[in-house]
C-alpha cells in the first residue's frame, strides 16, 4: 500500500486582537514558528513500525487549505491532530473520502470523542496507536477497516517501542526533534489533555531504546537539539542518571518538561547540565496559592509544593539550566490581580522565559466535565477555541473580557 501520514501542524488562534498583535510582536511570532517546527512524533513512530512492503510519505499540514491538490495514488491516509485543528482534520478526511481514499484519525481529541470523529473518517484509533497500527494496516490491505480500533486494558509496552522514521523529515525545516522517554504522569491535573488521555499508566521506555533513537537522529543531524517529549521527565531519577551518563559525550543540547521536584537533587542537576540540558519547562500554573487548591486531583501536589517554587527556580537556574515557567490565567480562585502577580513573580525569581496561557477546557478532561456541569462553558464543543490562547468558559472571579 501507499500510505500518507498527515499531521495537522502549526499554531491556531481565534482572538482577532491577538492575531493583530502577532503580526508585529516578535515573541509571539517566534513562538508560533517554534511550535510549528515540531514534527509529529506519533506518526513518525507509526512509520517506523510499518512493514517494508508498504510505501510511506509524511506530509505536514500547517493549514488544510494549503493541501491542494491532494496527494494522489494513496491507499490509506492517516491523520493526527489536536482539538484546535480537529475541524480541519475532519475536512481533510472528507476530501480524501470524496476521491476514494480511506482515512484513519488518531490523537487525544478523537480518543476523548471517538463517536464524533467516526462521522468523518473510515476508522478512529482510540488510545495509543502503536499496539493498533499493524491491525489497521492488515485490515486496510484487505478492504475491511473497522470503525473503531481500541487498545486493550494493558495498553502498549514501551519495551516494544519502534524507532521513529526520522529519515522521512527534511531536517532543514526543524530547529529540534522529539524523543519520548516516558508516557503519562503520576500527577493528574484537572486541565491536562496530554498523554494521560491516551494512557492511564505511567510508563518508561528502556534506556537502550531511547539511545537507539538518539543515535538514529545523530545519523541525520550531527549536533541536534532534542526535546524530550514527556509530560513529566524526571519522575524516575535513577533512570535519568543512567540515561544522562550514556548521552553526556554525544554533543547534544536538549530541553525537557518536569515538575519542581527536580530541584531537590542537585547532583542530578549537575549531571543534566554536563549532558547538555539547556532548559526545563515547568508548569507553575499560578504565581500565588490562589487557584492551585484542588488543581492536582490526586494529592493536591501543586498546592502543597507552592511554598518551594521560588527557591526551586533559583536552584535550577544556579546550575546553568534555564527555566521556562508556565502560568495558567483564569484558574478558579484567581482574581484580576493575577496579571500583576505574574509580573511580580517573574521579576522576583528572574525566570529566564515565561509561557502564559488561558485555562482551556479540552474534551476528555475533568475540567471540561466540571465546567459543563456548572454551566460555565461559553460555546460547548467549539473545539476551535482549544488553542490555549482563546477563552471558552466563564471565570469564577473575573470577567471573560
Amino acid at each position: 500500500m501507499n500510505i500518507g501520514l498527515f499531521p495537522m501542524s502549526g499554531i491556531r488562534v481565534c482572538d482577532t486582537e491577538l492575531l493583530r498583535l502577532g503580526l508585529t510582536l516578535p515573541g509571539f511570532v517566534e513562538r508560533s514558528k517554534t511550535i510549528a517546527a515540531l514534527p509529529s512524533l506519533g506518526l513518525l513512530t507509526l512509520a517506523g513500525m510499518t512493514p517494508a512492503r508498504h510505501r510511506v510519505q509524511y506530509v505536514e499540514v500547517p493549514d488544510g487549505n494549503l493541501l491542494d491538490p491532494l496527494p494522489t495514488g494513496l491507499d490509506l491516509a492517516a491523520i493526527s491532530t489536536y482539538s484546535a485543528q480537529i475541524d480541519e482534520a475532519y475536512e481533510l478526511a472528507q476530501r480524501f473520502k470524496a476521491i476514494g481514499v480511506p482515512t484513519v484519525i488518531g490523537g487525544p481529541h478523537v480518543t476523548a470523542i471517538p463517536e464524533e470523529a467516526a462521522q468523518y473518517c473510515s476508522s478512529v484509533v482510540v488510545g495509543e496507536g502503536e499496539p493498533l497500527w499493524l491491525h489497521v494496516l492488515e485490515d486496510a490491505e484487505c478492504g475491511r477497516l473497522q470503525q473503531y480500533y481500541r487498545v486493550d486494558a494493558d495498553g502498549f509496552d514501551f519495551a516494544d517501542a519502534p524507532i521513529p522514521s526520522f529519515e522521512l523529515l527534511d531536517i532543514s525545516k526543524y530547529n529540534r526533534l522529539t524523543v519520548q522517554t516516558s508516557r503519562g504522569c503520576p500527577h493528574h491535573c484537572e486541565f491536562c489533555a496530554s498523554s494521560v488521555v491516551l494512557t492511564h499508566n505511567y510508563k518508561q521506555k528502556p534506556v537502550s531504546k531511547v539511545l537507539d533513537e538518539i543515535n538514529r537522529i545523530l545519523t541525520i543531524w550531527p549536533r541536534p537539539f532534542i526535546e524530550f517529549a514527556d509530560d513529566n521527565s524526571f519522575v524516575n531519577k535513577a533512570y535519568w542518571r543512567q540515561l544522562l551518563g550514556e548521552i553526556a559525550d554525544k554533543g547534544l543540547r536538549w530541553f525537557a518538561e518536569t515538575d519542581i521536584s527536580v530541584a531537590e537533587d542537585e547532583d542530578l542537576l549537575d549531571l543534566m547540565h554536563r549532558a547538555g540540558c539547556a532548559q526545563l519547562l515547568i508548569g507553575l500554573e499560578s504565581p500565588t496559592e490562589a487557584g492551585l487548591h484542588g488543581l492536582e486531583t490526586r494529592s493536591d501536589w501543586k498546592f502543597k509544593r507552592f511554598p518551594h517554587c521560588k527557591e526551586a527556580i533559583r536552584t535550577i537556574q544556579s546550575h546553568g539550566i534555564t527555566v521556562n515557567g508556565c502560568f495558567v490565567l483564569g484558574l478558579d480562585g484567581q482574581t484580576p490581580d493575577v496579571f500583576d502577580q505574574v509580573f511580580d513573580f517573574v521579576k522576583e525569581t528572574e525566570l529566564y522565559e515565561v509561557q502564559i496561557t488561558l485555562l482551556t477546557p479540552f474534551p476528555g478532561t475533568p475540567l471540561y466535565a466540571r465546567l459543563e456541569r456548572e454551566g460555565r462553558l461559553l460555546e460547548p464543543r467549539n473545539w476551535k477555541k482549544c488553542t490555549l490562547f482563546d477563552i471558552n468558559y466563564r471565570p469564577a472571579n473575573m470577567s471573560v473580557e
